[in-house]
C-alpha cells in the first residue's frame, strides 16, 4: 500500500482493514472445511473467530461510512478513532496468526495433510501483510 493518499489516508487504511477482516473471516471457514477431522477445540475456536472477525468487519464498514460522510474534513476525534480501530485490527490479526500457528503445530489432522499446511502458511502470510500495513501506518503518525 502506498502512503501518498493525503487526506484520503483514513479511508484508504479502512479499505484495507475492511478487505483483510473479511478475508480472515472467510479463512476461518476455509480451514474448517479443508481439514477433515480437525480437533473440536480448533473447530470451536475458528467458529468464535469467524464471529469476532465478522463483528470487526462491521465496525470497519461503519467507520468507512462515517469518514465518507465527513467529506474532506475528517475531524481529529474521528481520525483518532480510526487509528484506534486500526490498532485493534492489527492486534486481532496478530492473535489470529497465533491461532493459525497453533493449529499448524498442534493439530494431528493438519500434521498429516500437506495441503492444509500450505494453506495455513498462505493464510498466515496474508494476515502478516495486513499487520505490516497497519504497523507502517501507525508508526508513520499518519
Amino acid at each position: 500500500m502506498q502512503f501518498y493518499y493525503g487526506p484520503q489516508m483514513p479511508l484508504r487504511i479502512l479499505d484495507e482493514a475492511e478487505f483483510w477482516k473479511h478475508q480472515e473471516e472467510e479463512h476461518t471457514v476455509v480451514i474448517r472445511e479443508l481439514v477433515s477431522g480437525l480437533e473440536p477445540e480448533f473447530v470451536d475456536a475458528l467458529k468464535k473467530w469467524e464471529q469476532a472477525l465478522g463483528e470487526t468487519h462491521k465496525q470497519v464498514v461503519s467507520f468507512i461510512e462515517s469518514v465518507i460522510r465527513s467529506g474532506s474534513q475528517v475531524s481529529d476525534q474521528l481520525y483518532q478513532q480510526v487509528l484506534q480501530l486500526v490498532s485493534y485490527c492489527l492486534e486481532q490479526s496478530e492473535s489470529f496468526i497465533q491461532l493459525c500457528e497453533q493449529i499448524k503445530t498442534h493439530s494431528q489432522a493438519v500434521s498429516s495433510n500437506h495441503t492444509a499446511k500450505v494453506v495455513l502458511n498462505h493464510i498466515i502470510r496474508e494476515s502478516e501483510y495486513f499487520v505490516g500495513i497497519a504497523r507502517a501506518l501507525l508508526s508513520s503518525g499518519q
